[in-house]
């Protein structure tokens, strides 16, 4: 299992959500799914994390996302950055 991580600042969370749900670029047909999280002491600070079956599968995601100039609206605050699961523990 891997994922794409991000973090954006933005004016304006509807707007930025609404781009997201739009999946311009295909997200949906790849993906598994997805957590989208806020700062609780700043909401429109994001927190975006992608699911995906593979490394490979994430990577080639990353690069087509870039690519796509759908991250120009809303830039993240870091590169998109994919990683692998390592360890998972639920208390």
């Amino acid at each position: 299992m891997a994922f794409i991580l991000f973090s954006f600042d933005t004016d304006n969370f509807d707007e930025w959500k609404e781009l997201f749900d739009s999946d311009p670029v295909g997200r949906k047909a790849v993906a598994k799914g997805h957590v989208i999280l806020r700062a609780a002491d700043n909401p429109n600070q994001i927190f975006l994390r992608t699911e995906y079956p593979t490394v490979d599968d994430a990577k080639t995601f990353r690069d087509r996302l870039l690519a796509s100039g759908a991250l120009d609206r809303f830039p993240p605050t870091f590169p998109p950055t994919v990683a692998q699961l390592v360890e998972e523990v639920t208390y």
